[in-house]
């Protein structure tokens, strides 16, 4: 009996070369969202903000970079990995979340969609092959995986690309400590339909979304700064809101994906979770594993790379990808038939989760 598979045959990403340190931050004045100062001293707010998130650094993008730029350098790079013609793509699905956000504007340009600049910038010319954007909040990249493995399997593509790209340097408020965890990157996978004599590849996957007093629990709205003008407005969250939904909710998405694939939680050999807040990150694996009445070791099973490259909202999960296989993160591996989970959630609120056979 012959599988129809769906697997990974080519990763890249692109890590913008801008760092910046937190120690930028500590001589920055901040406000609360009701627009009172936050009189601590900045060494001191940054301080509770490593020690909370995890991220000691992350990454923007320089002033002539735009989202769908840094996509195509990613996309680029998966497709020469995977070491196919570009022209047999037959999707491409971008996910991003504020479009094109030219530098020392706040306009978002959507018009053509990043997407099909995209494709003109891999000179692409294949009519045949479809660019469209995708506008899930964090968890994009990974709901693009789901629908390229629908595309697949219901025989409507082949092959297609899936790319993750954001730069929410552009739309943050220098007055919200906030601010520190947001940072830009691309990553992108090329996927492809396999006929194989065992199952491999995309086993199960799951999505669920809330959007009662959920849907706004990210949202964009005026600087936080007094007097700040309300026509201008930046990506905001109600981070404690935020924690407690995520590790409410998504180990029992990630459950449902794994009950779907019908194998044991003792088979997985790492889960690549969204890199929003470290602490957050550990007590949703923590909690997953208890379903099921495990204990994991946290540091074997979850890599992460937020501590140097911050939350770049749909990059992260496929970068982190790329990083392990390009041997970026040396303690990590992931060899041929490692059962691993890819999850992700955020604005919406959104979250998903696919069990995945290397």
């Amino acid at each position: 009996m012959e599988f129809l598979n769906t697997v990974i045959t080519g990763t890249g990403s692109y890590i913008p070369s801008r760092v910046i340190d937190n120690s930028l931050f500590a001589k920055q004045t901040f406000f609360e969202k009701d627009e009172s100062l936050i009189d601590s001293p900045g060494e001191e707010v940054v301080r509770k903000f490593r020690d909370i998130t995890g991220i000691a650094q992350r990454r923007w993008v320089t002033e002539d970079q735009t989202t769908s730029q840094i996509a195509a350098i990613a996309a680029e790079r998966a497709i020469e990995s995977a070491g196919i013609d570009r022209e047999t793509i037959d999707h491409i699905i971008l996910a991003h979340d504020f479009g094109d956000v030219v530098n020392g504007t706040i306009q978002t340009d959507l018009l053509p969609s990043l997407a099909a600049r995209v494709k003109h910038m891999l000179g692409i010319k294949n009519p045949a092959c479809v660019a469209y954007d995708l506008i899930f909040g964090c968890p994009g990249w990974v709901q693009g995986f789901i629908q390229a493995d629908s595309f697949i399997r219901s025989g409507l593509a082949k092959r297609c690309l899936v790319i993750g790209a954001e730069t929410l340097s552009r739309v943050v408020d220098n007055y919200d400590r906030d601010t520190m965890i947001f940072s830009d990157g691309a990553g992108a996978t090329i996927l492809e339909g396999n006929l194989s004599d065992k199952k491999r590849g995309v086993l199960a996957s799951a999505t669920v979304s809330h959007t009662e007093e959920e849907a706004y629990y990210l949202y964009l709205g005026k600087s936080n700064a007094p007097e700040s003008d309300p026509k201008v407005r930046y990506i905001k969250m109600h981070g404690r809101k935020i924690y407690e939904y995520s590790i409410s909710n998504v180990p029992h998405a990630m459950k449902m994906s794994l009950d779907k694939a019908g194998v044991p939680i003792e088979e997985i050999k790492k889960i690549l979770l969204h890199q929003a807040n470290e602490k957050m990150d550990e007590a949703i694996v923590k909690r997953f594993y208890r379903l099921f009445g495990v204990h994991p070791n946290i540091k074997e099973v979850m890599p992460m790379n937020i501590h140097e490259l911050g939350n770049s909202s749909v990059a992260t999960v496929p970068t982190l990808y790329d990083m392990i296989m390009k041997g970026d993160l040396p303690e990590h591996q992931i060899n041929n038939g490692d059962l691993i989970i890819f999850a992700s959630v955020g604005a919406g609120m959104n979250i998903n989760s696919i069990v995945y056979r290397q």
